[in-house]
């Protein structure tokens, strides 16, 4: 009986193009992956931008003042419309969405919001008897509407890429945060003085001294700030444009990207003959027919000289290693809405409450220090990622943990444990940066395992991260602005 093959194809100018690449590391082009990054970073670098540059704009007399933080937190849930839409076009219209459209749009719309905020953030306007910082407000939507919609899209648009490429994107999403955190510092974005007055009482004539918040000036105004931000979504704009046309990134393209799954029709097609008196469809049962014609096979319109032999069976084992079980893939989604509930939610609502007892520079160094924990995390599963369910369990345990000692904290201020103390300040940076660490490593290693299931896959991870954060943020705005069941430490104490 005569041994079938299947053919895996290997583009005729691609091996000599590969060999000319001089900045590569193992799999990875260098090039290629800091421009994945910066891609990435388009994702959440807005609305981050705009968190952490709320204690600048609200110093310089915004009418909703400290309440403005919450309204901002209602709004990004209202712009799930957004991922919400994408979600229900690929379920029931699967393949209509144009989804490189979609980026070109969001993109746009973010591009734009940044331009417009950096001259008219100050604009208010009467709204039901009340001064509303109106051009803010609706600026801040359309701002969460792209950034929502990006966890939906992005995604799926990087199944294009090898999987190696999987951990640049999760980097850039991490820097997202951290670049307008360090540019903020930089500015002394919500820099606080305390500051000694005296007073006097003329009729007793005694004097009493208080310590009180001085906001410090800005290095920069809020309008160079948003500029920034501006350049940095044009500057994702123009990533996903080289990633998408120019033929130098095309060449990192995963292997028959035009198909989800990973499968033997989509890894191994039918090829043609493309000259010759065998021109047209052919089928080979051994592997040495194929010296036999000098024409090139042709797939897709492309031309392919050398082709790759291999057997049934290693491509079944190569579907099985990739293959999860429904109730694993319905237990990583679940987690993926928890772990995310708590990195984007619960963990940035309760920061204030959980570091300001240790005093003004453990605040500023947890906040900046946990920005940087996140694209470090996407660092170590570049080099190693979790691909066990047991090992991903325990560490997203691990994770949850650290996040449930800060959450002890911020429900206890503002006299948690080890108040006042050196000692403190170090325990509540360190659980921070730690709990940062663990929780963004599990949910990217776990983004790496969907990877090669194919873009509905990571749709659907895209999803449930937004689920997640949405469950977690109306939860804490109930607890935070309705219940009231947190109390804020003094800037200051005396």
């Amino acid at each position: 009986m005569t041994t079938k093959h299947l053919f895996k194809s290997v583009p005729q100018s691609e091996e000599p193009k590969r060999k000319n690449r001089m900045l590569r590391c193992k799999n990875i082009d260098v090039i290629v992956y800091a421009t994945v990054i910066v891609f990435g970073i388009g994702s959440w670098v807005d609305i981050n931008g705009l968190w952490v540059e709320l204690p600048a704009m609200i110093t310089e007399g915004l009418p909703e003042g400290w309440k403005l933080p919450s309204y901002l937190s209602v709004i990004i849930q209202i712009a799930n419309i957004g991922p919400l839409f994408v979600t229900l076009c690929n379920v029931f219209a699967p393949g209509k969405l144009n989804i490189k459209g979609v980026v070109y749009v969001i993109l746009g719309i973010g591009s734009l919001s940044c331009l417009l905020l950096a001259f008219l953030w100050k604009t208010t306007a009467y709204v039901a008897g009340e001064e509303r910082s109106i051009t803010l407000l609706i600026l801040q939507f359309f701002l969460a509407l792209v950034d929502c919609t990006t966890s939906v899209v992005f995604l799926p648009f990087m199944t294009l890429f090898k999987a190696d490429y999987m951990t640049a994107y999760f980097i850039g999403e991490g820097m997202s945060g951290m670049v307008p955190s360090l540019v903020a510092l930089g500015q002394g974005s919500g820099s606080v003085s305390c500051v000694n007055v005296s007073s006097t009482n003329s009729t007793t004539n005694i004097t009493t001294y208080n310590v009180y918040p001085k906001s410090n000036p800005p290095n920069f105004p809020v309008r160079d700030f948003f500029l920034f931000l501006f350049a940095m979504v044009f500057s994702s704009g123009i990533a996903f444009t080289l990633l998408n046309y120019c033929p130098y990134y095309r060449e990192e393209y995963a292997p028959d990207t035009e198909e989800d799954e990973l499968s033997v029709d989509s890894k191994h097609g039918s090829y043609e003959l493309s000259d010759g008196e065998h021109a047209g469809s052919v089928a080979f049962s051994d592997p040495a027919t194929i010296g036999l014609s000098q024409s090139a096979l042709m797939k897709n319109g492309k031309k392919y000289q050398n082709v790759n032999i291999t057997k049934s069976s290693d491509v079944e084992k190569d579907i099985a290693d990739h293959s999860i079980t429904k109730t694993r893939y319905v237990y990583y989604l679940i987690i993926t809405a928890i772990l995310n509930s708590l990195t984007n939610s619960v963990l940035p609502s309760i920061q204030t409450f959980s570091c300001m007892p240790y005093g003004i520079s453990a605040y500023h160094l947890t906040a900046v220090l946990y920005n940087i924990a996140n694209p470090a995390a996407c660092f170590i599963v570049l080099f190693r990622s979790a691909a066990s369910c047991g090992v991903i369990t325990i560490l997203s345990f691990l994770g949850s943990l650290a996040a449930g000692i800060i959450l002890y904290t911020a429900a206890a201020s503002p006299t948690p444990l080890l108040v006042g103390t050196k000692t403190g300040e170090a325990l509540i940076v360190s659980i921070w940066v730690l709990g940062g660490l663990l929780l963004t490593y599990s949910k990217v290693s776990i983004a790496n395992i969907f990877r090669p299931l194919g873009s509905r896959a990571l749709m659907w991870i895209g999803v449930m991260q937004q689920v997640g954060s949405f469950f977690g943020a109306v939860l804490f705005y109930l607890i935070i602005n309705v219940w009231s069941l947190f109390e804020s430490a003094p800037y200051c104490p005396m």
